[in-house]
């Protein structure tokens, strides 16, 4: 039981440093900082969107748009933690207790 928690936690974990990773090359993208024609940061700006897209794209099109700016990896983030943290409490019980 133990070992499929630690499973869960580290792949939560693996998905936000995914998508922080991703919103951080999005912005070096569009200010021009680093450039898509180099053939390293254009993978690793593919296999970014590529793990992220699907999980990301059912929030978008719940959200309003919001003239360019998207909150949806901030929303993911947190209802990651959140179920990460809801499946801890009904596996191991509660901490308050």
């Amino acid at each position: 039981m133990q070992s499929f928690l630690i499973l869960i936690d580290s792949l939560v974990t693996l998905i936000v440093w995914a998508l922080i990773i991703q919103v951080i090359m999005s912005w070096l993208i569009a200010f021009n900082i680093v450039n898509t024609q180099n053939r390293f940061i254009w993978q690793i700006n593919y296999a970014l969107n590529k793990l992220t897209s699907p999980l990301l794209s059912p929030i978008q099109q719940i959200l309003p748009n919001l003239g360019g700016i998207d909150i949806s990896p901030v929303i993911l983030i947190i209802v990651l933690h959140f179920a990460r943290n809801i499946l801890f409490e009904m596996l191991l019980g509660s901490p308050f207790n």
